[in-house]
């Protein structure tokens, strides 16, 4: 039988259908309901009451903690109905059912039964069948003794290492029949996203875990946070946020993972090297992680994250089995010629959306020379577009050469990075804020970004990063000539968790050089957003205007 219940219980409503995946993070304001997400054909209506059907979902894994807190706001859809494998919403249903009583069914179905529930007007779920258009399609669950567990394994599950380790392991159990695995792989790090003061859920989640006796038992890293940790006072926070961002922030620490704050682990000295099994959240360093690096993470959505850092323990399945790891689609770019740093970005996020659900080889751009931080902005802004937890760029990335080449072949044009430009540059010429660091600049961008600079800024100049790399620019005199610009420079933050003050309440128009956060900011912000290369960003901080399409596009 090819429909399953993933997460049983009873609701109907009426069918919101899209063939398009979303992004719960970025995409959902879980206070309301409405889908924020400008680029997405739901922009406007509301998720909430109606039984969701699209083939998955896409973006972050911070969807999870979106959909926990829908969940606890009372606008969470009914259901879910997906044709695919969907891990991030149907984690954080799974958490809002199991630790906090409020269920949200999730069902998966075969291609010809999605494409009815496509085209029906309303839905029920109930835990043995779905129902559309009064036809009931009976719906199978997965068997729990269909997965090999160790000793150890069976010790936490029973309790018998306390009550959040056996919450940790049933999650992760339940999350490995879902994903098809049949037994349980070692991961020697985690790095944990889920400690963004996104939404109440987070603190409540984190809290509760910590009340319980959580500890992870793996080195543990934490991605950007809230707020500036140690100077949020004199940024002029709201102690009603600023305190409760620490808190979540500190419930991690408390549980012993380290205070790193970055959304950029791979740029730490404990990065993982090529083989090695890990448990990472947050999409573009999971992406990062498996195509530059060669490590192996499943995009693990959040809560999930904990719940590996405490076991040492992940379903096996997706890219830690090598075979899983092959592109299944071909991309060919037509590389413009003179093109700039732009370029990586918009590849990124152009080779998500033409492969979506799939993992790409992207080829034509051998004769490139793309450095680490172009290929860290191409992963990102591919996080954006597709759910896919990594790609493959022929000359450059390591695993490249190592499968088949695909059949399945898409030419990519001049012309539709041009397209992919215009959408990303959808606000007036005039800027007020230049955003830096969507993921954590690394300490090669910030002298990169300094080399550029001359006189000082004429808008607000931001610019984020991870502790160790202010660190290194501290010493060696960058920082220095940042400041000097004008431009601040701050840690533990990133743009998808900046929040006003910190965020120039003023600027209605900001400029970046993220294809990540030109696709978040204006559902995040509610700000209109340029995007272009880190030389184009420069002049419009140097300005207040933004550049118009580079000649590369337009020749």
């Amino acid at each position: 039988m090819s429909h399953r219940s993933i997460i049983a219980g009873t609701a109907e409503g009426p069918v919101l259908a899209s063939a398009e995946g979303l992004s719960f993070w970025g995409g959902v304001d879980p206070l309301s309901g409405l889908v924020i997400d400008a680029y997405h054909p739901l922009h406007g209506q509301s998720l909430a009451g109606k039984v969701l059907v699209m083939p998955t979902t896409r973006g972050s894994c911070s969807g999870s903690g979106v959909m926990l807190d829908m969940a606890l706001n009372g606008t969470a859809p009914a259901a879910f109905v997906f044709r695919e494998s969907e891990d991030v919403v149907t984690l954080g249903a799974m958490i809002a059912a199991k630790m906090f009583d409020h269920s949200v069914p999730v069902v998966r179905l075969g291609a010809e039964a999605f494409a009815q529930a496509s085209a029906a007007k309303a839905a029920e779920v109930t835990p043995e069948a779905l129902i559309i258009d009064g036809q009931s399609l009976p719906l199978a669950r997965a068997k729990a003794d269909a997965l090999a567990l160790t000793p150890d394994d069976r010790a936490m599950l029973n309790g018998e290492t306390g009550t959040a380790n056996r919450i940790a392991m049933e999650v992760i159990c339940e999350m490995a029949l879902l994903q098809g695995a049949t037994t349980l792989v070692d991961v020697t790090q985690a790095h944990i996203d889920g400690c963004i003061l996104a939404n109440t859920a987070n603190l409540r989640f984190a809290e509760r875990m910590a009340e319980m006796g959580g500890q992870v038992r793996i080195p543990t890293s934490m991605n950007a946070i809230s707020v500036d940790h140690g100077n949020w006072r004199a940024q002029g926070v709201p102690p009603s946020f600023g305190l409760r961002a620490a808190r979540l922030a500190d419930a991690y620490v408390n549980m012993g993972a380290r205070p790193t704050f970055t959304c950029a682990p791979y740029l730490l000295a404990t990065a993982p090297k090529a083989g090695e099994n890990i448990g990472w959240s947050e999409s573009n360093a999971v992406i990062y992680a498996n195509t530059v690096l060669a490590a192996r993470s499943v995009k693990h959505p959040d809560y999930l994250d904990l719940f590996i850092a405490m076991t040492g323990r992940a379903p096996l399945s997706g890219v830690y089995l090598t075979a899983n790891r092959a592109p299944r689609r071909r991309l060919h770019i037509n590389a413009p010629d003179g093109a700039d740093d732009a370029l990586w970005p918009m590849l990124g996020y152009i080779a998500g959306q033409l492969s979506p659900d799939r993992i790409p080889l992207l080829t034509g751009l051998e004769a490139l020379a793309p450095g680490d931080d172009d290929l860290k902005a191409l992963c990102a802004a591919f996080g954006t577009t597709s759910a896919a937890p990594m790609l493959h760029v022929a000359g450059h990335t390591p695993e490249a050469e190592g499968f088949p080449v695909p059949d399945d072949c898409v030419q990519v044009s001049r012309a539709e990075l041009a397209h992919i430009w215009a959408g990303l540059n959808q606000g007036p010429e005039a800027v007020e804020l230049v955003a830096f660091g969507s993921p954590h600049f690394s300490a090669p961008e910030c002298r990169a970004l300094a080399a550029l600079l001359a006189g000082k800024a004429a808008v607000s100049t931001i610019v984020t990063v991870g502790q160790n790399v202010l660190a290194e620019i501290r010493a060696d005199g960058t920082l220095a000539k940042l400041e000097g610009f004008g431009a601040q420079v701050i840690p533990d933050i990133c743009w998808c968790s900046i929040t006003e003050p910190i965020f120039p309440p003023a600027a209605r128009n900001l400029m970046t050089n993220s294809g990540k956060y030109a696709h978040y900011a204006p559902g995040l912000s509610n700000r209109t957003v340029r995007f272009g290369s880190l030389a184009d960003c420069v002049t419009a901080a140097q300005t207040g205007r933004a550049p118009n399409m580079p000649g590369w596009l337009t020749e």
